[in-house]
């Protein structure tokens, strides 16, 4: 069934090339980095690094979770060549690892389209000593290719969502039967480990959450916590709501709302909202609907030069919204806050990262659409450091009650789920030798 699968899924790759490169074109028009070095797509690298460890990091989100490994990888010596498919991924790891890329340590370059023989030429190229394929991209041609040619290929930083779980275990099951291909897979908790077990996945470690190993830049932290000095937040409870998703907005101005009109009632300074939205696209729409609200904010675009309090001007008043309208800087309005409400949550899609802020030591809330964060999501609610509710009322309920969060509950949960680096370095020589016996 897998052989058949395989040729009918090459098939549809090959022949369908002509509307690939028209999707690249059509991006490339918006954004041009979609058709630059474009044999790379095609498995033709002009500067071929032999040897490299290959990790496979598809977009931004999932590089970024791989630069702590990156980074450990080529401190001890190792080669490494990065694959992406987004601009914004492959943009990244030029960034962060510039040093390495101009000193011929790494490369970071487009992953092969899903055929054999651009793979072939990639493997040709980088004939990497192993891959390591970050969070849950399973890429069928891959995975066979790098079988057929002796590159022992690991999930890494990987969980098995419960619904992706229950929707692979119906049909055909092929989904599975490609993960049954990977040569092991490291793996967030034992919980994941036991789902990978259970569908065949052979040779598992459970290494933790790399997101959790992300170097927090202490600048931008020190910047957030004299941000909240300069906005006059003085004693009132600041909360960040970070990544607004399109659709959530209502919800939030929902919960903002009820917290105006009770401290209104009650003669209390309102709390200071840190209004972060996911996409550039949505600022202007996102500011100008908090104002119609009657809310009063400064956009941090209106603020000269970096995040650095004291290069602005003094606000005549504290506003009731610091909005977020820049990229980069979250680690510095997370820093702001009492509490973080993070986005996504109240979307189908799910919600996103909560480590960034557990790691700065901030409870947590989020939407009942969790399945795209189950790890850590499970385990930092079951910790007490997380919560999730249903509905903008359930939010307002909760904002207006305000619990306390033990500071010392999110230390320890932090510290138990770190260090995943070194587990998954020490992790790989055991997993290697499972597939190359000595």
């Amino acid at each position: 069934m897998m052989r058949g699968f395989l040729l009918l899924w090459s098939a549809v790759w090959s022949f369908g090339l002509p509307l690939i490169l028209l999707y690249l074109w059509r991006r490339g028009r918006k954004d041009p980095a979609y058709t630059a070095d474009l044999a790379e797509r095609f498995g033709r690298y002009p500067a071929p690094l032999p040897g490299a460890v290959w990790v496979h990091a598809v977009s931004l989100g999932e590089l970024r979770s791989a630069v702590p490994l990156i980074r450990a990888l080529l401190d001890r010596g190792d080669r490494v060549v990065t694959t992406h498919f987004t601009p914004a991924g492959r943009a990244e790891a030029e960034r962060v690892f510039a040093a390495d890329i101009a000193a011929g340590r790494m490369q970071a370059v487009w992953v092969p389209l899903e055929t054999g023989w651009a793979y072939a030429g990639f493997f040709r190229a980088f004939r990497p000593a192993y891959g390591l394929v970050m969070e849950i991209e399973i890429w069928p041609r891959m995975v066979f290719a790098s079988a057929r040619a002796g590159v022992p290929l690991f999930m890494c930083n990987a969980q098995y969502p419960s619904r992706a779980l229950s929707r692979d275990s119906k049909g055909l099951r092929i989904r599975q039967a490609v993960m049954r291909g990977f040569a092991g897979a490291l793996v967030k908790s034992d919980l994941q480990a036991q789902r990978f077990a259970t569908v065949g996945v052979r040779n598992i470690a459970v290494t933790g959450e790399l997101r959790f190993d992300q170097p927090v830049p202490p600048e931008l932290v020190a910047a957030g916590q004299a941000a909240r000095d300069w906005i006059g937040a003085g004693a009132r409870r600041v909360i960040a709501i970070a990544s607004a998703i399109e659709g959530e907005d209502a919800t939030y101005i929902h919960a903002m709302r009820a917290l105006r009109d009770d401290h209104t009632a009650k003669a209390l300074p309102m709390p200071v909202f840190v209004y972060v939205p996911r996409r550039p696209e949505r600022f202007k729409g996102v500011a100008e609907a908090l104002v119609n609200e009657g809310f009063s904010l400064i956009r941090r675009s209106d603020l000269p030069g970096p995040f650095d309090p004291a290069l602005w001007p003094v606000p005549p008043q504290c506003p009731d919204i610091l909005f977020g309208d820049s990229l980069g800087e979250m680690y510095a309005y997370l820093a702001m806050a009492d509490q973080v409400i993070v986005g996504g949550g109240f979307n189908p899609k799910g919600a996103h990262n909560i480590s960034e802020a557990l790691v700065l030591g901030k409870p947590v809330i989020t939407g009942p659409h969790t399945h795209t964060i189950e790890y850590p999501f499970a385990e930092a609610q079951a910790a007490g450091v997380a919560v999730s509710v249903p509905d903008a009322p359930a939010l307002a309920a909760r904002l207006l009650a305000n619990p306390q969060t033990d500071a010392g509950k999110i230390a320890a949960f932090t510290a138990a789920h770190s260090d995943a680096t070194r587990k998954t370095l020490d992790a790989i020589p055991c997993l290697l030798a499972q597939v190359r016996p000595s």
